[in-house]
């Protein structure tokens, strides 16, 4: 891989992370029908009061408006609404019309009770602002929290981990959180580049815990001496542990568990439960099958170990690692996301991409099938480190 291509790539993962970052830690904002409501609630006023006779003056909708801007606007907008609604009122109560009203009405008692009471709206309505302001500066440091917790979880993939490339994207799919109960992650130890991809059962807090549970487990494996089978064992007894802990015997995890060795230019797989990953190859696109095991938590239902088969993975290549949040994406009329068949109308017969070419594309593309998500998605891909 030449410089310029390297820089090219770290550019577009600076970018990518930047919009992430950026989306979690805004607050979201009014649409714009609300935005331009008080606006529009006045022209209504001025276009009914010439209409109406004295006995019911429309300028006593006034009242409403400072709570209309309490919505949209922050306690010095709605004090200002306040203020222009009540000179408004008294503008169109001391505005002559056919109706026979004079200037005299300006200090009619019904008019000054419309005064008082659009002040003291104002009043309710600025305090209202405040305090929609401060809930939204929690929500924004809630999210900072989220955002440092999603990054000490899920850590950022490098762009190079030890012989590989790598590049990730996760999704939440719930709008306005940074973690759930998909993980993934990746290291460079001696016996070679390890990686995890997983989806923890259930949702919440409590997956959280497992997930933390689980990349914890697999960071200290993973650079303990024995083979890929050894991780897959230790992590196994983790998820025991923490299903005893918090009482759950229906706690599992379904994972795939890899480890490349550039020497030999083959990945070693162990599926636990988990989707197959997809493998990119001189043009060609298809799923590395295998022996599956029991997801991660119900390894004592079976008898027999996980069992690990292996693959060549050579430089050119690319695998992908995902979750069922992306296979699983729905469109308009209720179909599955077609992973394989997108991947081949965009990569096949063409040179080989690199891992961030593939999560560029999958995070520009899923979108498109899907407006909704309603399961996480992360996803990982990995390339050998070079170009053929």
């Amino acid at each position: 891989m030449n410089q310029q291509h390297r820089g090219d790539v770290g550019i577009a993962e600076h970018r990518r992370a930047a919009r992430l970052s950026n989306a979690g830690l805004q607050v979201p904002g009014p649409p714009t029908w609300m935005r331009w409501l008080p606006a529009g609630y006045v022209a209504a006023i001025l276009m009914l009061e010439p209409l109406t006779p004295v006995q019911w003056p429309v300028s006593f909708l006034l009242i409403a408006l400072p709570a209309i801007a309490a919505f949209t606007r922050g306690p010095v907008g709605v004090a200002a609404v306040t203020v222009f609604a009540v000179s408004f009122e008294a503008v169109l109560a001391g505005t002559p019309c056919c109706a026979g009203r004079s200037a005299h009405d300006l200090w009619e008692r019904h008019y000054v009770a419309s005064y008082v009471s659009t002040t003291l709206v104002g009043i309710l309505g600025t305090a209202l602002a405040a305090h929609r302001k401060r809930q939204e500066a929690h929500l924004l440091h809630a999210n900072s929290v989220a955002e440092a917790l999603m990054h000490t979880l899920l850590r950022p993939v490098p762009h190079q981990v030890g012989h590989v490339l790598a590049a990730s994207l996760y999704h939440p799919a719930e709008a306005g959180t940074m973690v759930g109960g998909d993980l993934f992650d990746i290291c460079a130890t001696e016996a070679g580049e390890r990686a995890i991809i997983g989806d923890v059962r259930g949702k919440g807090l409590q997956a959280v815990r497992t997930v933390a549970d689980v990349l914890g487990s697999f960071r200290q494996a993973a650079y303990e001496p024995g083979d890929l089978l050894q991780v897959a064992v230790s992590m196994e007894r983790r998820i025991a542990r923490e299903a005893d802990a918090v009482l759950d015997d229906e706690l599992f995890v379904t994972a795939a568990l890899l480890e490349y060795d550039a020497r030999a230019n083959h990945v070693m797989i162990i599926n636990h439960g988990h989707i197959e990953p997809v493998l990119i190859s001189c043009g060609e696109v298809h799923a590395l099958t295998g022996p599956p095991a029991l997801p991660l938590g119900l390894g004592t239902l079976s008898a027999d170990p996980p069992a690990a088969y292996t693959h060549r993975f050579t430089r050119g290549d690319v695998l992908l690692l995902c979750t069922d949040g992306l296979v699983e994406a729905r469109d308009h009329s209720g179909s599955f996301y077609p992973l394989i068949d997108r991947l081949r109308h965009r990569f096949a017969g063409r040179p080989a991409p690199a891992p961030i070419d593939v999560i560029d594309f999958l995070d520009v593309d899923l979108p498109r099938h899907a407006r909704a998500l309603h399961d996480d998605v992360a996803i990982l891909a990995i390339a050998p480190h070079g170009r053929p």
